[in-house]
């Protein structure tokens, strides 16, 4: 337990440290690049990267970091089987984020041979810390969170996203959100998957969905939904691959619903 405890800390103050520059720098000017059609990187996404990273490499330089943007050129190759690994996105949600919307996250995440360890989510304009240790239950600014108790897909408020692929794949992601829309109670896109994920965990969305997520936008986010009591898996209800294609979490009572919708697309 010592090791992850001192995990966690270093993980606290580095994701601590991002949210707060990002407080400072929020609704200001933003020196804008596309990665793809519509996929964005700022300067601050590039700037946090690296500041987190050093403060990981200097508490853990055995440990693998995965950088979103390091990761710009592909996706990145699997950890080995007993390699510890940091998945960070230091800005989940850049498009709210260069737009002034304000809605984005700090996410980092800990896993050891696949299995994940700790999760640190920072949402840095409503000060709130979500984290978890693997055993140890979740939380929001240190108290306890667990999942909602909603029991019925029609009593459900959702997340989702639409991958950037988008404007080639409408059809695939729109016959998804039209077969809950006709289902759920409501349906919410907040444009960052980490605290969509967080959301789950801490009651204020039911379930949530979605296609070709990085393994840095899920890796914190996975485990704090599953220590809060959640379920996290692929569509067709197998156990989740941070480096897959599908995210599917829920409070875990509406989760075979949920699985039974997405069917035709599993």
């Amino acid at each position: 337990m010592g090791e992850l405890d001192d995990c966690l800390a270093v993980a606290l103050a580095a994701v601590g440290g991002a949210a707060a520059h990002l407080r400072q720098v929020a609704g200001g000017p933003q020196a804008v690049e596309h990665k793809g059609e519509i996929d964005l990187v700022t300067a601050t996404d590039r700037e946090l990267e690296a500041m987190v990273g050093a403060q990981l490499r200097q508490a853990f330089p055995r440990h693998r970091l995965i950088g979103e943007e390091s990761s710009a050129g592909g996706p990145p190759p699997r950890p080995a089987a007993d390699e510890w690994a940091w998945y960070l996105d230091p800005l989940d949600g850049t498009t709210n984020f260069a737009h002034g919307h304000p809605h984005f996250a700090v996410s980092l995440g800990l896993a050891r041979g696949g299995e994940l360890q700790l999760g640190v989510v920072a949402d840095p304009l409503r000060d709130e810390t979500f984290a978890a240790v693997r055993g140890r239950g979740a939380t929001r600014n240190g108290v306890p969170i667990a999942v909602s108790a909603a029991a019925a897909l029609g009593a459900a408020l959702l997340g989702t996203g639409t991958p950037y692929d988008r404007r080639e794949q409408a059809d695939l992601y729109l016959g998804a959100i039209k077969a809950f829309m006709l289902r759920a109670q409501g349906i919410r896109r907040g444009g960052s998957a980490a605290l969509d994920l967080c959301w789950v965990a801490c009651g204020r969305l039911d379930g949530y969905w979605e296609w070709r997520l990085g393994p840095w936008d899920v890796a914190a986010g996975a485990l704090i939904v599953r220590e809060a009591g959640g379920a996290v898996s692929d569509f067709r209800g197998g156990a989740h691959d941070l480096h897959g294609e599908q995210t599917l979490a829920s409070n875990g009572r509406i989760h075979a619903e949920m699985l039974a919708l997405l069917a035709p697309w599993s």
